[in-house]
Order: structure tokens, then C-alpha cells, then sequence
């Protein structure tokens, strides 16, 4: 073989050998894989029970009156982190609301270690109308609640924590999670007329209030 073929060997071995090379690597850019970010799915479960933990006793220190300015707006803090999948810093804030609701707890109860009623003249304190409070979970409705046998053991009487309160439920059928409800006690007459109204209220619709659910509350 001449010395001029050999060199035109040689140029199409390098020439083939660069072309597979080149094709080689493309191919490998294009199916390079594609790392996705992980999707938030919301609060823990740990963070939940902080977060209701703190609703409770909060609603037990505002039943109490002694609700601390700011821990209502921590925990609408922490709930807010927990959409976000901030389960550290929401459960650090639900912890913090609930620390802050049990020392206005504590502060209700040094209080009224403190109260005395040794005068001779001091007035009988008044009997309160509540059996207590009710914090609103999903799937409640005013018709469950009154018929847990904590509450009043008779789902008709539920008109009764509607009328008690009417300034946060505008719908009888409609009520959300997070309210706080207080249960006053049944009353011989307010229960008779509760179980009247709920037997005799006709048709309803959720979103409206009924017309003859106005009228029970102007009674």
C-alpha cells in the first residue's frame, strides 16, 4: 500500500472515531434526569395536635377572661406556617400559644385564690348560665354537639347554642372548625321552646338564614 493511501486510512478512523464521540455525548445531555422538587403536603400530625393543643386552652382562657392579648395571633401565626410546611417554626409558635394560654390559666386561678369572701356584706356570686365551652372540629354540626352526652344528650335542643351564639353563627346549618362555642345551660322553659323550634322549623338551606330561625332568636 503507498504511503499517501495509508494517510487516507488513518484520517477516516479519526473522522469516524470523533463523529461517534460527538454523538455519544449529546445523547447523554438530552436524557439527563430531572431531580423534582419534593411538593409540600402540609402540617405534621404533631403539629396538628400542637396547633389544636393551643386552640383549646386558649378557648378555655377566654371563657375564662383572661385571654392574653397576642396568643390568638401566634397561633394564626403557626397555622399559617404549617400551610407553608413549616412544621419547625409552626410548632415552636403552637407550643408558645399554648404556654402562654396555661399561665393565663394559671393567673385566672391565683386570682381567685386571692378573692375572698369573708365581709359580711359581700354579695353572693352569680351562678354562670354555661355548663362550659365547645371547640368546633370538622364533620360537627349544632345538631351533633347538642346531642353529645356531655353537651345535653338531645340533638333537638340545639337551638339553644345557636341563640347563645348567634353573634359568630350566621347560619344555623353552616358552622367551621376553630369556633368556639359556649353551651349555656337548659333552662326548663328555654329548653321547651329550643326543642319546639328545631321540630317545627321547615325547610332550610345552608348559606341563608331561615326565616323562622330570625324569628326564635327575637324571642
Amino acid at each position: 500500500m503507498k504511503a499517501t493511501d495509508l494517510l487516507k486510512v488513518a484520517a477516516i478512523a479519526v473522522f469516524t472515531t470523533g463523529f461517534a464521540v460527538g454523538c455519544s455525548s449529546t445523547g447523554s445531555e438530552e436524557t439527563a434526569p430531572v431531580v423534582e422538587e419534593a411538593e409540600c403536603e402540609g402540617a405534621t400530625a404533631e403539629v396538628k395536635n400542637a396547633i389544636y393543643a393551643a386552640k383549646l386552652k386558649n378557648a378555655r382562657a377566654r371563657n375564662l377572661g383572661y385571654e392574653w392579648r397576642d396568643t390568638a395571633k401566634i397561633i394564626a401565626e403557626a397555622e399559617k406556617a404549617a400551610e407553608n410546611c413549616e412544621n419547625v417554626r409552626a410548632k415552636i409558635l403552637a407550643d408558645k400559644a399554648e404556654e402562654q394560654a396555661s399561665d393565663a390559666i394559671a393567673q385566672h386561678a391565683a386570682a381567685a385564690a386571692a378573692a375572698t369572701d369573708s365581709s359580711a356584706d359581700a354579695q353572693p356570686k352569680l351562678e354562670s348560665k354555661y355548663i362550659g365551652g365547645y371547640l368546633v372540629v370538622s364533620g360537627d354540626n349544632l345538631w351533633s354537639i347538642a346531642g353529645q352526652d356531655s353537651i345535653y344528650g338531645n340533638p333537638y335542643q340545639w337551638p339553644l347554642i345557636y341563640k347563645a351564639n348567634s353573634d359568630q353563627i350566621t347560619d344555623a346549618d353552616l358552622i367551621f372548625p376553630g369556633q368556639y362555642f359556649n353551651i349555656p345551660k337548659a333552662m326548663a322553659s328555654e329548653s321547651a321552646a329550643a326543642i319546639e323550634h328545631a321540630k317545627t322549623r321547615g325547610a332550610w338551606t345552608v348559606g341563608e338564614t331561615e326565616a323562622s330561625d330570625i324569628q326564635y332568636l327575637n324571642q
